[in-house]
């Protein structure tokens, strides 16, 4: 690649100033659930879907005025089937990587939604609505990554418990196959909830985020389908759920980065998105790639083209939008400095980066601003 485009990229201006992919905007107008999507749809992006704690956080901050209450994205349709989740943000379910203790899998109508490890190696549901011991889980460095905690709460509680003391309840195949889990479960002989949930409920944009942060005496079980989802405006933030009729105000998103859909190299797709929108994508955290994997599910090419470049004169790699590359994702044994290369995401399995010839045509995402 010629020099003076290698000095292009590096004095391009950062794109992502506020750090956020997307933005919430309060709508202070009553509105049925269906005629609030409706409006987001007309004139932002969507009604609002949650991620995590920060997006809560966020959301709470949003001046209501006198109100205290509104709607969100998340709906139970009323033919809805259950769907399997991790509770911790980001763990995608796969079904190809379960250990049902047997007949625990199926959906035949049970009232039973909330994970519980049988043993060692099996994992059963129960009534989210009874009391268990639970196991939580830290991401920090701490000399104890996996914790048994012996009080009995309902699922809820003990999610809840997890995410103000610890990181979140235990999530995902790879925690639940580490040696110190097993280590940590045999010290009791009762079988403790895990991070694994199904529900009904769908974000109105069609994305399979698995956030949940319901009022505490909310049942994951719903008979009364049909409903609609909205969030208090507390410290908590928690949500209830409500007829979809009721009028209310609503919170619309605006999403700030676009899949394209056309094969283009690496250098071509750099260029269509700065002719049409603003620049090819930067990632710099773990929320932000929790954001556009979701997003490349739906790419028509196995890899997705990202803003990370290789410059073999400089020899680093660099995100075209001037952000420094301190957040990784690559596939292991990825990369090894080579040139011509770019920087591409999986867009199946766990969406991680890895190093592509740049002359080689995929997707790719683009930035609004």
């Amino acid at each position: 690649m010629q020099w003076s485009l290698i000095l292009l990229f590096l004095m391009a201006q950062c794109c992502f100033i506020d750090c956020q992919l997307y933005q919430f905007h309060y709508i202070n107008e009553n509105k049925t659930w269906t005629e609030a999507q409706q409006y987001c749809r007309e004139n932002h992006t969507d009604l609002a879907t949650v991620t995590n704690m920060k997006d809560m956080k966020r959301l709470i901050n949003i001046s209501a005025g006198d109100q205290s209450e509104a709607w969100i994205g998340l709906y139970n349709p009323t033919n809805g089937t259950r769907t399997q989740y991790w509770s911790l943000p980001g763990v995608e379910f796969s079904v190809n990587e379960t250990n049902w203790n047997p007949g625990e899998s199926n959906d035949c109508g049970k009232q039973e939604n909330c994970g519980l490890l049988v043993n060692t190696s099996k994992w059963g549901y129960a009534s989210c609505s009874i009391q268990r011991y639970f196991l939580c889980y830290n991401d920090t460095n701490t000399t104890q990554k996996y914790h048994l905690i012996k009080d009995m709460k309902t699922w809820q509680e003990a999610q809840s418990y997890c995410r103000e003391n610890h990181t979140d309840l235990i999530s995902g195949t790879k925690q639940l196959q580490d040696g110190e889990v097993e280590k940590v479960i045999k010290s009791t002989h009762r079988k403790p909830f895990f991070g694994l949930f199904r529900d009904t409920w769908r974000w109105s944009d069609g994305s399979s985020f698995s956030f949940r942060h319901w009022n505490l005496q909310f049942t994951n079980y719903q008979p009364n389908r049909g409903q609609c989802a909205k969030t208090k405006f507390d410290d908590k933030g928690r949500w209830m759920n409500e007829s979809c009729d009721v009028q209310k105000p609503f919170i619309c998103y605006d999403d700030k980065v676009i899949l394209i859909k056309e094969n283009k190299t690496w250098e071509d797709a750099l260029y269509y998105c700065r002719d049409h929108h603003h620049d090819l994508v930067t990632i710099t955290n773990m929320d932000d790639q929790r954001w556009i994997q979701e997003k490349v599910k739906n790419a028509s090419t196995p890899f997705v083209w990202m803003g990370l470049r290789y410059t073999c004169t400089l020899d680093f790699w660099f995100w075209v939008s001037d952000e420094v590359v301190i957040y990784k994702n690559w596939a292991e044994g990825e990369p090894t400095d080579d040139c011509d290369m770019s920087g591409a995401m999986e867009t199946r399995g766990e969406h991680k980066w890895r190093k592509k010839n740049d002359l080689e045509e995929f997707n790719f995402i683009c930035s609004k601003t």
